[in-house]
Formats: structure tokens, sequence, C-alpha cells
């Protein structure tokens, strides 16, 4: 079920360009690196697990650099304050006034750093911003930039002094990214970029991508043709988390909650994401399957007998895909 038709869109070479201009400086993480241009483009956040040194800080700082926006890091840590990220009131004794003064999450890219090693107010700190666009500050709500995106990291391996993050907080990204180690040929290639920069070894100049086209084409991904069987089918998927026993009684047992209303936006704007960045002009079932895992991974909640039975929100969103016909 393969969509073959192309478009010749200007906007969609820009963004191809985009990620291979990407791909080129992140090696061995394709799917990483797809992953942050569909979240750019369908205007949603990411959470990416992996082990440490796979280039995630690198990952979003080089994409700031590949478009017109700034980009902050901020390191979670335990002693964190909410205030540290929102922001807070200064007291300026020469005008006897508090002035607002912003923290780091005025900015366009955020890098939120091994989030889980700072405690719940402080990850929900993020909550507001990333759900409605704006942050609360005493008693001022300002409005972020119309290009935000929030790129958390999280370490699978240490888990000592971690705090795992809240289901509310799971549900504001639109994306699981889980990436591991890249291959033999990856590894040689990254060597060779090191040389590469060590010698200072020129490459052509990329053009970043402005804020204009960036929202031109998002535009354009919103009115990107999906039938309504292919809705359908996306909503089935999403419903079968919620009622695997009308599938398989012994599923249904294996799901502790199913994906939340969210599930079926991130869903609907990654295939659609997915679709244009392929120069498709229509979504297919098939630009839903290859999304669903990222979008359904950190929403899908396990019980305690599908634990002990082995299963994992992966394995239970393959078995749903099996499951669930295509319309």
């Amino acid at each position: 079920m393969t969509n073959n038709s192309t478009s010749n869109n200007s906007l969609t070479t820009k963004f191809q360009q985009l990620l291979a201009e990407l791909n080129r400086h992140i090696i061995g993480q394709p799917h990483l690196t797809e992953r942050m241009v569909m979240g750019l483009l369908a205007d949603g956040h990411l959470l990416v697990e992996g082990p440490p040194g796979l280039a995630k800080t690198k990952a979003i700082r080089t994409l700031a650099d590949l478009i017109e926006g700034d980009y902050h890091r901020i390191q979670f840590t335990p002693d964190l304050l909410p205030s540290d990220i929102t922001g807070t009131e200064i007291y300026r004794q020469e005008t006897g006034e508090f002035v607002l003064q912003k923290g780091p999450i005025f900015h366009n890219l955020i890098l939120a750093d091994e989030i889980n090693r700072a405690p719940a107010k402080v990850q929900s700190a993020l909550l507001e911003a990333m759900a409605e666009d704006q942050v609360t500050v005493g008693k001022h709500s300002i409005a972020l930039e119309k290009l935000f995106m929030v790129m958390a990291t999280q370490n699978p391996i240490e888990q000592e002094g971690t705090y795992p993050l809240p289901e509310a907080q799971l549900d504001r990204f639109m994306m699981h990214v889980v990436i591991d180690y890249p291959d033999r040929d990856a590894e040689r290639k990254i060597l060779q970029l090191v040389e590469d920069e060590a010698r200072q070894i020129s490459q052509e100049k990329f053009k970043p991508v402005s804020q204009t086209d960036l929202f031109a084409a998002r535009e354009e991904i919103l009115n990107l043709h999906m039938s309504e069987d292919t809705k359908t089918y996306l909503i089935e998927l999403v419903v079968a988390t919620r009622q695997a026993q009308n599938y398989d009684t012994e599923l249904g047992k294996h799901i502790e909650y199913g994906v939340s209303p969210r599930a079926t936006l991130a869903l609907s704007r990654g295939a659609r994401a997915y679709a244009w960045l392929k120069g498709q002009d229509f979504v297919s079932p098939d630009d839903v399957q290859e999304v669903v895992h990222d979008v359904f991974r950190h929403r899908l909640l396990v019980s305690f007998e599908g634990e002990a039975a082995g299963k994992t929100a992966d394995s239970i969103v393959d078995e749903l895909l099996s499951l669930v016909p295509v319309i």
C-alpha cells in the first residue's frame, strides 16, 4: 500500500535537504534525525531515550544551527527549581516594582537534558509550556515563541537518583524515540567526520531554513489529504489500546491503560509529517504504521500481568497492528 505519488514542492525539498544535512553531522542515527525533523514539522515535542554518547545533545544543537531559531540547554539535576526553568519576579529597589526575569524556557529549541534527574515539581514546570505554549510566572502569563520545541533526553542505564516521568508529563510528548548504538560502518564514518573536523576540512555551507518556510510547511502538512478510511484505521488503532479484549482476551489483560486522545492527534500529525517529508501528497495506513510505535510507546501502560508475561509497550503495539485490519 505504498504511495508512489510524489510532489515537486520546493518546501518539501528544503526539508529533505535539511534532514540530509542533519544526517551528515549526526551519523548512525537516521531514525532520531528523521523524528526530530518530523517533530519540528508537526509542532510536537520529543522524548529521546538512549545510552550516553549517542549525540543526543549534538543533534538538537545541530538542528538549531540549521534553522532560524535559538537554542538553550537545561541540565536537569535534583536541586533544580521550577523558577530555574520558567523565570521569576525580581524586586527592583530603585523603582519599587517587581520585574519579570524570563527563564531559559523562552527559547525556540529547548534541550531538557536527563529530564528524569529532576523531581516531579520541576518536570511539571514544562507541562503548561508544552501543552499551552505559555508560561505563568506569578501574576504574568506569557506566550512562548511561535517556534517552540522541547527535546528531552533520559538515560535508560542509570536509574539511581532518577524520578520517573508522570503520565501527565509523558503525554505531552508527541513521540518517544528510542535509539541504540550505531553499527560498525557508522562508527567508521563517525571517526572520519571527527578527523575531518579536526583538520578543518570545509564543507559547503548549508543555508538555514527560515521560520517562514517552516510555518508554511506546517500549513501544507495540516492540509495534506487523509482519506476517511485512513482516519478510521488510525482511530481503530487508538481505540484498540483501550478495548484490546475485543480482539484478543489475553492481550486485553496485558494492558493497564490505553492511550489518550492526545495520541490520536499525535498519530495524525506524525503520519502527515512523515508522508509529507517523503514527498507524498496523501497519507496512507503505511504512514500511520510507520510512526505508531513512537506515538504509543510512552502512553500505553503495560499491566503487571503483561510485564510478568514479558510484554512491552512495543510488543503490544506489534500485536495490535497484526489484529486491527487495514481499511
